[in-house]
């Protein structure tokens, strides 16, 4: 499916390293997602491994909440690691898999 409006800046491999990263870190963190297609918000989540897994095509973007500073700079120390597209707003983290087409997108 195409979203003319959007613009896709992430692909299966790059979601399935955030994965794999967040499952392997050593802090707990809860994630939700939103999907492009049916702008359907998930509900926090905190399994990285059984849950966030599959087909990631139609996340819009993905938000990681953090309980503090020491968490967040490590979340985002290993985002960076993979050079993901995203922002950082209070104690969360955002990632985008899609982008509007008007909008510009910093990478972490």
């Amino acid at each position: 499916m195409r979203f003319y409006e959007y613009q896709l800046v992430m692909n299966n491999t790059k979601w399935a390293e955030i994965r794999n990263a967040m499952n392997d870190c050593s802090i707990n963190t809860i994630w939700r997602t939103k999907d492009v297609k049916t702008k359907y918000t998930s509900d926090w989540d905190g399994d990285w491994f059984y849950h966030f897994k599959g087909n990631y095509k139609n996340i819009e973007w993905l938000e990681i909440k953090v309980e503090n500073l020491e968490e967040k700079n490590q979340v985002i120390n290993t985002l960076r690691t993979i050079n993901v597209p995203g922002e950082t707003k209070g104690d969360v983290i955002k990632v985008y898999g899609y982008v509007q087409n008007s909008n510009s997108v910093d990478y972490l």
